[in-house]
């Protein structure tokens, strides 16, 4: 039977452990992935975490195109990056209940191909309502891969070995951001925005083919206790995230930073095209640019620390999430403030660097915390959670702050007054549980 998910000690849960046996009566030899098989997983599903990010942000690399194109308004400019994270959101629980019982590898599959073919689809599209529904199914497959993937991957790699693979899966967001914004921005400013969304969008049919060549691990293989007999209900799932403090107060920050980048990303090519005085493809290139080196480095950086500090205090990844946040706020803040390209160009790679820390660490908290039995669902619920409170909302919030006050900036400082607030709640985190 399903027994509630306890909460357990970050120092504990970390810790390298001797590997118990599992329910299963079927020899280690056919139940352990191989080394070969779990790099190949991890390198397709990053692969694929590329694309993701690419196909998510190039519409905010282009805005102005398609705003003067659909003559838009700036708050209409925001909602199909609204519907688009409306859809992934609500879909997220389907897909999560639906991989904790079946073939993960196939529904990847089929959620990147409706991705791609649904960022290429927006291409085609003659008027507002069709552009908005292109985006909109490009949620539905978003779900079904952002879903699974990190819990697939914790099927692979042991409870020590997890930071460092989901680490180089998270790598590929910060990459696939910046991809999204310097190839959206060039390509936008010499071909169009029609074409920016053609050529981003469809490679990913190519990525869904390896997603069929991934060998699926048994659930809860590689774990340091036994798998649960079976799946549990969605109420019983729910109330054991309820009583799981670590899963709330991590969700819970992710929420806010969330919000912040989101909107950030959202908005600040825009920004500096309106106010700093930079074209639609400078402007996408220095965003694109500083998130690739902030975000790689902050990433990795920030991997690398959460394990060099298991020694040092108590629950390391989320004291280096909260940590990492501070200075993130102030190069946030400074960014959207001061002038001249090299100065906002040093001020957000500084505030990207920052807070790309969490990327690996939280995450790795999210599968270490929850029972293999319902894992995916657990991301589910924090997907649902995170932008349903974060970036589904403040594009659309900045964007109505802009037109009700005449002035976007009004409207991107909410980036670093959220931020601020996600390292509080994890620095709580950090100290009471």
């Amino acid at each position: 039977m399903f027994s509630t998910q306890q909460v357990v000690d970050a120092r504990e849960y970390l810790r390298p452990q001797t590997r118990r046996t599992t329910t299963s009566a079927m020899p280690a030899k056919s139940t352990t992935p191989s080394p070969r098989d779990a790099r190949f997983a991890l390198t397709v599903l990053t692969a694929m975490n590329l694309l993701n990010y690419l196909d998510r942000w190039v519409p905010s690399a282009v805005k102005d195109l398609f705003k003067a194109d659909l003559d838009m308004t700036d708050a209409q400019t925001s909602l199909p990056t609204f519907a688009f994270v409306v859809v992934y959101m609500l879909a997220s629980p389907v897909f999560g209940g639906v991989a904790d019982r079946f073939s993960r590898r196939w529904l990847i599959a089929a959620g990147v191909a409706l991705w791609s073919l649904a960022t290429a689809f927006a291409a085609a599209a003659q008027g507002f309502v069709v552009f908005l529904i292109a985006r909109a199914l490009v949620g539905i497959g978003e779900a079904a891969y952002a879903t699974i993937s990190p819990s697939l991957i914790g099927d692979f790699y042991a409870p020590a070995a997890r930071n460092r693979a989901l680490t180089i899966f998270y790598v590929a967001s910060p990459v696939g951001s910046a991809l999204g914004f310097t190839l959206g921005g060039l390509i936008g400013a010499h071909y169009g925005w029609r074409a920016a969304f053609l050529v981003c969008g469809l490679p990913g049919l190519l990525a869904a083919g390896l997603a069929l060549r991934i060998k699926e691990p048994p659930r809860g293989g590689m774990d340091d206790a036994p798998l649960s007999a079976s799946p549990p209900s969605w109420p019983d799932a729910l109330k054991a995230l309820a009583k799981n403090r670590l899963f709330v107060v991590t969700v819970a920050g992710y929420t806010l930073v969330t919000f912040a980048s989101g909107g950030m990303a959202d908005w600040f090519p825009t920004f500096l095209s309106r106010y700093r005085g930079l074209g639609v493809d400078e402007a996408g290139s220095l965003v694109g640019t500083t998130v690739v080196a902030g975000g790689l480095g902050g990433t990795i950086v920030g991997g690398w620390l959460g394990d060099r500090l298991q020694k040092v205090t108590r629950q390391p990844y989320l004291a280096l999430s909260a940590w990492a946040m501070l200075p993130a706020t102030l190069f946030g803040f400074l960014a959207i403030t001061l002038h001249g390209t090299r100065t906002i160009a040093a001020c957000l790679f500084l505030c990207q660097f920052f807070m790309w820390f969490y990327n690996g660490p939280v995450n790795t908290i999210l599968v270490n915390c929850t029972d293999a039995s319902m894992r995916a669902r657990a991301f589910s619920v924090s997907i649902l959670a995170i932008h349903l409170l974060g970036d589904a909302i403040s594009p659309l919030i900045m964007g109505a702050i802009s037109d009700a006050t005449g002035n976007l900036w009004n409207g991107v400082v909410l980036a670093p007054i959220t931020l601020a607030l996600g390292m509080l709640i994890w620095a709580y985190g950090w100290r009471r549980i």
